[in-house]
């Protein structure tokens, strides 16, 4: 078992037994950067507050990624405790990306980040004495749309994190899928090819994707998909080709959703969440027409922004520590 020495700061140390009446520390770790933050509220999500966040880079030890992190999380956990001595830390909650067992609290696999079955949960909750509520990133942050956010009060939603790539969380009948940590991949589910075949789904409709292709068709040299979208609405040949290609691709999973799993709510976030109407009414008309007898799915933007990953970080963390603030 991997182990770290309790050194989360000599200020304010609590115990489990103590945390009747404390908050969240929530952590949110990307390849780049974690974000962390002081997460307050009840365990309902009533009255959620994110208060002191804060940006830090994530340390990326070849071999040892993963005690890094979670060396990294317990240090930052005591500057915290000694920042705010009038809050009692509760809980702790941690989102990672990847493939992800969050009932064994092990991070089973990343690409990115380099960890391959880390025990993040027994980890850190040795090192903390604390609840440890673990995750996956795109997956919690689904959660907290579908509690708090855009999807407050369905049953049956998909979320969908557009931007480089395609990220996504299933909900059905009121409860998350996790599928052992592999549900949710839509961005590389299958979707039929422009040429015909298949391709995965953001090869086609994901913001990357649609600055890649245009430039690639065209020679010229794109800043993003808002660019492209840009040249459509003009009248270009090629970028309106590669925006419906787009539009085609991502109606073509949610129509697979709606029809497989009744999804009622497709949440909207990300980068090319940002197009707005162009985006939404295109994918309305186009999973319509892909429909019989089904319903027709409501599409919502997402609502909790950039602190969503934190939020549903501290959900988890509080439904497990059964903490109030």
């Amino acid at each position: 078992m991997n182990t770290l020495t309790n050194h989360a700061g000599e200020t304010g140390v609590q115990t489990p037994e103590a945390a009747g009446s404390g908050v969240v520390l929530a952590f949110d770790i990307g390849g780049t950067d974690m974000k962390v933050a002081i997460v307050r509220g009840g365990p309902s999500g009533d009255g959620v507050e994110v208060v002191d966040v804060q940006r830090h880079p994530t340390p990326l030890e070849v071999g040892r990624t993963g005690e890094s992190v979670c060396e990294r999380i317990v240090e930052l956990t005591g500057e915290y405790r000694a920042a705010h001595p009038d809050l009692l830390i509760s809980a702790v909650g941690v989102t990672v990306p990847g493939i992800v067992d969050e009932d064994a609290g092990i991070g089973i696999y990343s690409a990115n980040l380099g960890w391959k079955d880390f025990p993040f949960t027994a980890t850190l909750t040795e090192a903390l004495g604390l609840p440890v509520g673990f995750g996956h990133d795109v997956s919690m942050a689904g959660e907290a749309e579908f509690r708090l956010g855009a999807a407050a009060g369905k049953t049956d939603v998909l979320i969908l994190v557009i931007g480089t790539g395609i990220a996504g969380a299933v909900l059905c009948d009121g409860n998350r899928v996790a599928g052992g940590g592999y549900a949710g991949e839509i961005g590389h589910a299958m979707v039929p090819a422009p040429g015909g075949g298949m391709v995965i789904l953001e090869s086609l409709g994901s913001a990357g994707a649609i600055a890649r292709r245009y430039t690639e068709a065209t020679g010229t040299a794109v800043a993003g998909a808002r660019d492209v979208l840009a040249l459509s609405a003009e009248g270009d040949a090629a970028a309106r080709t590669v925006w419906n290609d787009a539009v085609d691709a991502l109606s073509f999973s949610i129509a697979q959703c709606v029809s497989i799993l009744g999804t009622e709510t497709v949440v909207l976030g990300g980068g090319l969440s940002m197009a707005g109407p162009v985006l939404f009414d295109a994918l309305a008309e186009c999973v319509d027409a892909q429909l019989s007898f089904h319903r027709r799915p409501e599409y919502v933007h997402a609502a909790l922004g950039e602190n969503a990953g934190l939020i549903g970080s501290a959900l988890k963390a509080r439904s497990l520590a059964g903490t109030q603030a």
